[in-house]
């Protein structure tokens, strides 16, 4: 078991090896995050409503 100030000393040495993302990074990698996710969500929206189009026109068929 370790000491816990020596834990501490350890966590505080290995975030000293982070590289951090700058403030333009951090922005930039939201951004397309961001855009993804609209993306996404736009293709989703219209496979959706491509399926339920033809379902509700083959079962109109049966009618």
């Amino acid at each position: 078991m370790v000491n816990p100030l020596e834990f501490l000393a350890q966590v505080r040495a290995e975030g000293a090896k982070v590289t951090w993302p700058t403030r333009r990074e951090t922005l930039i990698t939201t951004g397309l995050v961001l855009a993804m996710v609209v993306i996404a969500s736009i293709f989703f929206v219209s496979v959706d409503w491509a399926l339920r189009f033809i379902v509700t026109t083959l079962l109109s068929l049966t009618h």
